[in-house]
């Protein structure tokens, strides 16, 4: 298992989200999940564009509008345009957080500054089209495009919270094998520990990886770890499918065979197949396979990045 608790990793938040009253009403929105069960787990790093551009608290509303693709970002009431002054705060904003070494942000949904997706923007003639990006939520992502990102309400939902919480502690890992002087040796032991968490996600991006191993001694280092942490993190971006968590669940029980009692192997293909029928969470396979392999001493299967893609105390956890 990972010796990473979470603790020293940072993610980056929208400060309204902590409680920070920099709303342009002088409130917040304040979101329970994040502050009091990822605070837990990661230093929460606050960041709030309009506040600390120097509009002030409160301020008047600001809104997109114009291309989606590329809007402009004007103060309805007084007319004031900030399109150049947020965009070039954005960018030198993100060029600053290299220096936090986030794995990950959550933004405000919605926000014409912080919003990831869907972010309103008005159009000439009045309507508005669900189509735009908030300024600094687009300038993040186009300079840290590994870097998991997602809004406060995309997780509530458990598949995307998921997703999101798998990632960043996926990220952390890629970083910490790469750190400092890396040989090809420890590269090849991640690989191997991050297999079935791959093949879960994305058999193909797994495969790939697999020939950029093979070939690992005929890169530069410099250019093998920019190909691997690429592929590596779009293969988790993609969604774990039923079906490739049952072949995953299957081609890890294998490795029990001949072990267990008749009433242990009963249990666990009873948790499978609950899961596979939405009547349990991934957590509760997962959980029961590392008690298996601890207890009948399978050791080389134990810290498999699967078994273990983030503290247990998180894969249970409800979103409020």
């Amino acid at each position: 298992m990972s010796e990473t608790t979470g603790k020293n990793i940072q993610i980056g938040v929208s400060a309204c989200l902590l409680g920070q009253e920099v709303r342009y009403d002088g409130g917040h929105r304040r979101d329970n999940f994040i502050t009091d069960t990822l605070g837990g787990f990661f230093e929460l790093i606050p960041v709030c564009p309009e506040s600390e551009i120097g509009m002030g608290t409160p301020r008047e509303t600001i809104t997109l509008a114009g291309d989606p693709g590329a809007p402009g970002l004007i103060a309805p009431d007084s007319g004031r345009n900030w399109t150049q002054e947020m965009g070039d705060w954005s960018n030198n904003r993100s060029r600053e957080l290299a220096g936090e070494d986030l794995c990950g942000f959550v933004f405000k949904k919605n926000s014409p500054s912080c919003g990831l997706y869907k972010v309103p923007v008005i159009q000439e003639n009045g309507e508005t089209l669900p189509l735009g990006r908030g300024f600094f939520a687009a300038s993040f992502v186009r300079f840290y495009p590994l870097v998991p990102v997602e809004d406060e309400e995309r997780l509530s939902d458990a598949g995307l919270r998921e997703n999101f919480l798998v990632r960043v502690f996926a990220y952390q890992r890629v970083k910490e094998v790469f750190s400092g002087v890396w040989q090809s040796g420890a590269i090849e032991d991640f690989h191997n520990r991050e297999k079935h968490l791959l093949l879960a996600h994305s058999p193909q991006h797994y495969d790939e990886l697999c020939r950029l191993i093979a070939d690992l001694r005929d890169f530069r280092p410099a250019a093998f770890h920019e190909q691997y942490l690429s592929l590596y993190m779009k293969a988790l971006s993609a969604k774990a499918t039923m079906s490739q968590h049952m072949d995953t669940l299957q081609d890890i029980t294998s490795h029990l065979r001949g072990k267990l009692s008749s009433e242990e192997q009963r249990r666990l293909i009873e948790v499978i197949e609950d899961f596979r029928g939405g009547g349990c969470t991934l957590a509760e396979p997962v959980g029961l396979l590392r008690s298996y392999f601890e207890m009948h001493q399978v050791h080389d299967m134990t810290d498999l990045s699967y078994l273990n893609p983030y503290p247990p105390e998180l894969m249970n956890c409800p979103a409020e």
